[in-house]
């Protein structure tokens, strides 16, 4: 009897120490893992250049991801997976609402993973394979080659507060076009500091206009 067979063998308070189980664990992780990596490290942040989502993304994948593998085992199935993506899909941050881009990202990045745990013995891994290179490959044509026109965006700190009001936006604009020498799309206004008389504006503007 081997180590690996000895360590099964043992219980603690009940609960095998260790089962056969580990192995696909352990080699799930790593594939989901890569292929989230891949989607939000060279996809998603190249194209928007937003580093405020990628800690994010790799723990809720991370998460949900354990989360469906070992709570699978306890037969919860569909019902538990389907209701665990509607919980996590809906995630809104009270002070700083997530944009669309940012929200279908993490759409995918449940859904890969939550795949990836659930997938039983009747899901051969060829299929696994395909369903996670199908979403892999469509979000890269999407991103980079059929949107070439990417808009990128800056965070700024501006001063001229009276021009933040919507009846004003034309201006503001323009302004801000003036200083920054970016052909600009659109800006948000992301929070007012009245006590400093400053603004942190976003602004966005097609990276192909201007390189």
């Amino acid at each position: 009897m081997n180590l690996i067979d000895t360590l099964i063998n043992i219980e603690f308070f009940g609960t095998d120490l260790f089962n056969k189980d580990f192995y696909e664990l352990v080699i799930k992780l790593l594939f989901n893992l890569a292929i989230v990596s891949y989607i939000v490290r060279y996809l998603y942040y190249n194209s928007t250049k937003n580093k405020d989502y990628l800690f994010t993304y790799l723990m809720i994948s991370i998460t949900v991801f354990l989360l469906c593998f070992l709570l699978e085992n306890v037969k919860l199935q569909l019902g538990f997976a389907l209701g665990l993506f509607a919980i996590f899909g809906i995630i809104r941050y009270r002070t700083d609402p997530i944009p669309i881009k940012e929200m279908t990202y993490l759409f995918i990045v449940i859904g890969i993973s939550i795949m990836n745990a659930l997938a039983n013995k009747k899901i051969s891994y060829s299929e696994l394979l395909f369903a996670n290179l199908s979403i892999l490959a469509l979000t890269y044509i999407l991103e980079r080659i059929w949107l070439i026109k990417k808009e990128s965006r800056k965070n700024i700190t501006y001063e001229k507060i009276e021009l933040i009001v919507p009846e004003k936006r034309d201006e503001l604009i323009s302004d801000l076009k003036l200083r920054t020498g970016l052909d600009i799309n659109r800006v948000e206004i992301r929070r007012i500091d009245f006590l400093s008389d400053t603004a942190q504006i976003r602004i966005f503007f097609f990276e192909n206009e201007n390189s």
